[in-house]
C-alpha cells in the first residue's frame, strides 16, 4: 500500500477504531456459533448475516493495520509550508469575496465539517504547489473557479 499522511490524532483515531473492532470480532463469531445451532445453514438468514458482518469487519481491520504500518506522520515530515501542500492550512478567497480555512489532511482523515480537506478533492488538487498572494483558477465539478491564497501554515 502507498504511503499515508496522516497527524498524530488521525493516527491515534485509526488505533482506536482498530481496537474497537478486534473488540467485536469475538461477538461476532459468537453470533455466528450460535446460529450455526439453528440447523441447516443454507436457509439460515441470520447465519449468513453474521458472516457477511465478520467478513467486512476483517477486510476493515486489514485495511487499518495496513494504514496505520505505512503511515507517515505529517509533523514529523520536513513539508513546505510557502506551498499548498498536504499538512498546511490555508485561508482562501473566492470570486464573490467569501474566506474560508482548510486544513489539508489525507483521505482517510477527511473531515469536511471540521475543515479538513482531503488532499485529493479536486479544490486542493487545483492549489497544490502554489504560493500565498496567488489567484489559481481551479477546475471544480460545478466548474472552473478562481480562487485567491491569503495565507498558508502549519
Amino acid at each position: 500500500m502507498a504511503e499515508i499522511y496522516l497527524t498524530r490524532e488521525g493516527r491515534e483515531k485509526l488505533i482506536k477504531e482498530l481496537e474497537e473492532l478486534q473488540k467485536r470480532k469475538p461477538l461476532i463469531q459468537d453470533e455466528i456459533a450460535k446460529a450455526r445451532e439453528h440447523g441447516d445453514l443454507r436457509e439460515n438468514a441470520e447465519y449468513h448475516a453474521a458472516k457477511e458482518t465478520l467478513t467486512n469487519l476483517m477486510r476493515r481491520i486489514m485495511e487499518l493495520n495496513s494504514k496505520i504500518a505505512s503511515a507517515k506522520i505529517i509533523e514529523e515530515q520536513n513539508i513546505d509550508s510557502d506551498k499548498v501542500f498536504i499538512g498546511v492550512t490555508i485561508i482562501i478567497q473566492d470570486e464573490s469575496g467569501d474566506d474560508y480555512k482548510y486544513t489539508i489532511v489525507d483521505l482517510e482523515e477527511a473531515d469536511p465539517a471540521a475543515n479538513k480537506i482531503s488532499v485529493q478533492s479536486p479544490l486542493v488538487q487545483g492549489l497544490l504547489g502554489h504560493t500565498a498572494g496567488e489567484t489559481v483558477a481551479v477546475e471544480l465539478p460545478a466548474g472552473k473557479t478562481k480562487f485567491k491564497i491569503l495565507k498558508i501554515y502549519r
